[in-house]
């Protein structure tokens, strides 16, 4: 998120050419306790009344503020890359759209847990990591729109649930390689929903045989998937990240840059794609959907609960899904509204949206931003729920069939009969107003049931120097044995080290 900067703690460092100006920095009140925090993150939010880009200046944290994660290695949009290996699964290019939302909703399952702030990243400092993955099944009588995946059940959900192994144990010792839990810093309050719950007994047994696969171990019958991903910080003023990740058995790669852009609306902290962030974008590079590429734009997230010390995300506006390229043929659009939240009551986190063809050579489609933008005779399905939760779909209309093969094996079967006319070009009031047919919806993906599937990083000593788990290593173990003074004084250290850096390639005329 924003520069982190603690030079604050150190009066005679000098400040960044690039950011210049004092930064802006709370106390470090000494109370280490919930309540102690809760006050800090107060006075930082009044602190940043008005300021137009918090991602954008230097802002000192406390070290207390701080998880002991690298912002690197949390942010990778693979909390499910079992998801995002199925992309290319089918043959049906509405299908794989089908493939693709669902990911959409999978990549970023640590939302729905607990706030807290990663360290930033220094130029030049990267992350490699990698999944051992069973690929998604499909039952006999399911199509690729109903993928069997590795989850816990609500009914295995204990009531007073085990605790789920910090990610952070890995991260301090480098003597485990494999993370017991990725996207530690939302990790989960216990004793709540399924949909905020810990890993279950029965995810927990998941997690272990994803694991303890071995590319070369066929003794399941199903042979493992490879998912690899790196990430450089490429850019510190403002924060800039790029990032790549590939699964070659199945002809997937994704890849995009990652900036934010912060404010304080309120008593809310709201959170922008930046200039550089034009999305995720996954390409398929042979099989089925050779030669596609989806862009998947983010939404805005809005942190809220600050001035009550409860904190949660929501997620507003669009998240819109566009194919292009691969073999000629039908195209399809998905638009995914986040519904509005009101600011009194609980948070519902309800999400809609349509899936609707393209036409070649026509652009109209790009100003099509909201459910209600989209003309009923575009809509080919529709989809609606909860992003942390059960999202259903069903078909509207012929236009998602395959042309060459039958829809009798599909589910649901619209009633053509009974379908709008394509001579119907007014936009839809919303998605229930699209079509009247009361026809039967099936499960795109039921979130409750997920939980991030672990990721594997090599021991710190075999790291490269600017490796973040290495980088960070002595803040990491400071922070968790909780001494913070001392937590500070090394994350000053590193920040310092890389300003002396750009200071030499400054004098001596390097980019």
């Amino acid at each position: 998120m924003a520069n982190d900067d603690l030079s604050n703690d150190h009066p005679t460092t000098p400040l960044d050419d690039d950011a210049p100006g004092p930064p802006i920095s709370v106390p470090d009140s000494g109370d280490t306790g919930e309540g102690g925090k809760i006050k800090m993150i107060v006075q930082l939010v009044k602190k940043c009344l008005g300021v137009k880009d918090i991602a954008a200046m230097r802002l000192s944290l406390p070290a207390s503020l701080m998880e002991p994660i690298p912002n690197l290695e949390y942010w990778h949009y693979l909390d499910r890359p079992d998801v995002f290996a199925a992309i290319n699964d089918s043959d049906d290019p509405f299908e794989r759209m089908l493939a693709v939302l669902r990911f959409a909703f999978t990549k970023d399952l640590k939302f729905h847990g607990k706030v807290c702030k990663p360290y930033n990243s220094v130029l030049g400092e990267h992350f490699r990591a990698h999944w051992d993955i069973i690929p998604v099944a499909y039952s006999d009588s399911a199509q690729p729109s109903s993928p069997l995946l590795f989850s816990h059940s609500t009914s295995s959900a204990l009531a007073d649930p085990p605790t789920v192994a910090s990610e952070t144990a890995s991260v301090k010792s480098g003597k485990s390689f494999k993370s017991s839990r990725s996207g530690l810093s939302f990790a989960s309050k216990p004793g709540k929903s399924p949909s905020t719950a810990p890993t279950s007994l029965a995810q927990e047994d998941a997690t272990a045989q994803m694991s303890q696969l071995n590319l070369n171990d066929a003794s399941s019958g199903t042979s493992p998937l490879r998912v690899v991903y790196v990430t450089e910080q490429i850019s510190h003023h403002p924060p800039v990240s790029a990032y790549y990740a590939t699964c070659p058995d199945r002809s997937l790669e994704l890849a995009g840059i990652d900036q934010i852009s912060a404010k304080v609306s309120g008593t809310t902290l709201r959170v922008s794609p930046g200039e550089f962030n034009q999305g995720l974008f996954v390409k398929i590079t042979g099989g089925h959907g050779e030669g596609e590429q989806y862009n998947i734009t983010h939404p805005v997230a809005s942190v809220n609960g600050i001035l009550r010390g409860s904190f949660y995300v929501t997620v507003g506006d669009s998240t819109i899904i566009t194919c292009t390229g691969g073999k000629p043929g039908r195209k399809f659009r998905a638009v995914v509204e986040y519904k509005e939240e009101s600011w009194l009551g609980k948070a519902h986190f309800l999400v809609e949206g349509v899936i609707h063809t393209v036409i070649d050579g026509d652009a109209s489609h790009e100003e099509w931003t909201k459910v209600k933008h989209v003309p009923r005779s575009r809509v080919v399905a529709v989809f609606d729920g909860t992003w942390r939760g059960r999202i259903r779909w069903r078909r509207v209309g012929s236009g998602s069939y395959p042309k060459l093969t039958s829809s009798s094996s599909s589910s649901p079967i619209p009633t053509h009969a009974t379908l709008p006319s394509s001579s119907i070009s007014s936009p839809a009031a919303s998605k229930a107003d699209v079509s009247n047919v009361d026809e039967e919806y099936c499960t795109l993906i039921d979130l409750s049931t997920l939980s991030v599937i672990p990721k594997v990083v090599r021991p710190i000593e075999k790291q490269l120097p600017h490796e973040s788990r290495r980088l960070w290593d002595s803040v990491t173990d400071r922070l968790l044995k909780k001494e913070f003074s001392d937590a500070t004084r090394e994350k000053v250290a590193i920040e310092q080290k890389q300003r002396d850096e750009a200071a030499e390639r400054k004098k001596k005329g390097i980019q």
